[in-house]
């Protein structure tokens, strides 16, 4: 399998990174400073870092033509003003449907995740109101996925994500935040997951709420 993977410098992408390459994946590495993986991409020929901007359509285009699969860990910065995380995808969803490929696994944020008397989890005046920006795009972010024809599937992470290892103690849940829920999910555990829906798809055309587990 040929995954394109967005945001791979961020500590997800890392993570599926080094998960897919070490599972006999064949890995292109998108990003705007994929110079510290140019060794990499020298040593292992089943690795490609493409440099390039996510706004680009001829840079994404480029990257995902020819793959099986996308998994986007997109970050940026949490004032609002960065529309990575919204517009980011939404080009990717656009070059996709060009070059025809079908499946993307893409990180959000809980506050995208169902809310029985608020509508969506960031709507509850109890939401923290640090993470509503960023809530607000990865929202916008899950609307573009979900109004295209892909086969995607949305990951709805904690706020907490921990740059450690994996456990394999963690529970997913359709639509709504899992139970128990710590509110913390590893990057490796994230990756791992991400990952695994690529071979089980088990929440296509889903939002999943993920959570680390004792």
């Amino acid at each position: 399998m040929t995954i394109t993977v967005f945001g791979a410098t961020g500590k997800v992408g890392k993570r599926i990174i080094q998960m897919a390459l070490a599972s006999g994946d064949k890995v292109r590495a998108f990003g705007r400073n994929v110079e510290k993986f140019i060794d990499e991409d020298l040593r292992n020929e089943n690795f490609t870092a493409f440099k390039g901007y996510v706004f680009s359509n001829s840079d994404v285009f480029d990257a995902i033509n020819g793959c099986d699969s996308v998994l986007s860990g997109l970050g940026g910065a949490n004032d609002g003003t960065d529309k990575t995380r919204s517009l980011g995808i939404k080009n990717i969803i656009a070059q996709m449907q060009k070059t025809g490929v079908k499946r993307i696994i893409a990180v959000g944020g809980v506050g995208a995740l169902e809310d029985d008397d608020f509508g969506y989890i960031l709507n509850n005046p109890k939401y923290p109101e640090l993470y509503r920006h960023v809530a607000m795009e990865h929202l916008k972010a899950y609307e573009y996925l979900k109004a295209s024809d892909l086969d995607w599937t949305f990951v709805c992470c904690p706020n907490d994500i921990r740059d450690k290892d994996a456990t394999g103690k963690y529970i997913t849940n359709s639509d709504y935040p899992p139970y128990p829920n710590l509110f913390t999910i590893t990057a490796a555990n994230l990756a791992s997951f991400m990952l695994n829906e690529l071979k089980r798809n088990r929440y296509v055309k889903k939002r999943v709420g993920i959570s680390d587990i004792n």
